[in-house]
């Protein structure tokens, strides 16, 4: 878990910025927001299989343009 050691001399929007750094650092907003909700092995799955189809073809499309400038 995130925690930040406040000085005396620190003001609080200073200390407010180093404790949202960690938490974005930690992922701990996207984690809550992944367990809002319960999914079914197969929506992730499903979830998988999509990210892993849109990889292949941002490759495909990165190799295609670097092609075509030869």
């Amino acid at each position: 878990m995130p925690g930040i050691l406040v000085g005396s001399r620190d003001n609080f929007d200073d200390a407010y910025r180093k404790f949202k750094r960690q938490c974005d650092r930690n992922l701990i907003v996207t984690e809550a927001r992944a367990r809002q909700h319960f999914e079914k092995p197969a929506e992730t799955r499903k979830k998988e299989k999509i990210a892993n189809r849109k990889k292949i073809l941002k490759k495909l499309y990165m190799l295609r343009r670097y092609e075509s400038r030869l």
